[in-house]
């Protein structure tokens, strides 16, 4: 898979993203990430990619010009008009279900605003999704970017060394994910629960289970409802549709 960032702040993506187990998928050429520096597009003598917006108003806003050059030369590269995400508040919010859907595509190009945002039009020209990572303000797309493409990163066969993992953490059928514990059996007067010790795989399940849906009632009761619950268990955790 690979992922092309549209940033006036290439340094600043590809230092976060050439890490950890996403830096370790790229080095194995399971995926490709590219930054592209909005600002070797301009015209301008000045390296200027902003100015003043038409009708008045605070900041700047992003010019057309340079970031759809950007874009049209990853196009001529590509060979096709790839799937491309600009990160704004004004978008639906980022999920795992979003996560998975786009780990299908083969190409994906980000565009990352700065200032008081982009020229509408560039936007209407090039842009299929709008997407926000929460109901707040950055000073920049490339924070959304490298989470967007972590998240997604992690749903490419081959990039988590365990197979399981991308298929039994949090929000895995809009559940929280179980307790996890790990060595010593005791600590700090804290003992693990003795399930996870008996060796019985079975009973291991249902616990997780429980605790999935139990930690997920306590913390995210507004995903309990969309969860994929059996009919027994939303009489028993009183889920109603």
């Amino acid at each position: 898979m690979k992922f092309y960032i549209l940033t006036l702040f290439p340094e600043m993506v590809m230092q976060g993203l050439s890490t950890s187990i996403i830096g370790k998928a790229a080095e194995k050429g399971l995926l490709s990430i590219e930054a592209v520096n909005i600002r070797d597009y301009t015209k301008d003598k000045h390296l200027k990619v902003d100015d003043y917006p038409y009708g008045g108003g605070a900041g700047m806003v992003m010019q057309a010009q340079p970031i759809y050059d950007a874009y049209m030369a990853l196009v001529d590269k590509i060979g096709y008009r790839p799937r491309t995400i600009y990160l704004t508040p004004q978008g639906p919010t980022f999920t795992q279900g979003m996560a998975k859907e786009m780990a299908k595509e083969e190409h994906l190009i980000f565009l990352c605003g700065h200032y008081e945002g982009v020229d509408e039009r560039v936007l209407e020209e090039i842009v299929t999704d709008y997407v926000s990572i929460g109901d707040y303000v950055l000073t920049g797309g490339e924070l959304p970017a490298m989470v967007m493409i972590d998240a997604i990163s992690r749903m490419v066969p081959g990039v988590l060394t365990n197979e399981e993992s991308g298929s039994t953490e949090s929000f895995e059928g809009n559940l929280l994910e179980y307790p996890q514990y790990s060595r010593p059996a005791e600590w700090n007067g804290k003992k693990v629960p003795e399930v996870l010790m008996s060796g019985d795989h079975r009973k291991i399940e249902v616990w997780r289970r429980e605790q999935s849906i139990l930690r997920t009632q306590k913390y995210r009761p507004d995903l309990l409802k969309k969860a994929d619950l059996s009919i027994k268990e939303k009489a028993i955790y009183k889920v109603n549709e």
